[in-house]
């Protein structure tokens, strides 16, 4: 699994935390949108089927659920 830097870990678990609706229930979900949003741009659309970069999916999903609040 490739590492990201920390401060770009750090900045998607503010942007997710900032996220309207914002749920711990649903961080997959959330963690996926801010991943979404860095590698394309824009927040994915209801059937968006466009890639992620799932390495950094899985270590941001890590972050949260390792400092879960």
């Amino acid at each position: 699994m490739a590492d990201y830097s920390e401060s770009l870990i750090s900045s998607l678990v503010k942007k997710v935390k900032e996220y309207p609706r914002f749920s711990k229930e649903e961080i997959d979900r959330f963690c996926w949108m801010a991943v979404h949003e860095y590698k394309h741009g824009v927040l994915p659309s209801e059937y968006d089927i466009r890639e992620i970069d799932e390495n950094l999916y899985l270590q941001l999903l890590q972050e949260f659920k390792l400092n879960i609040e």
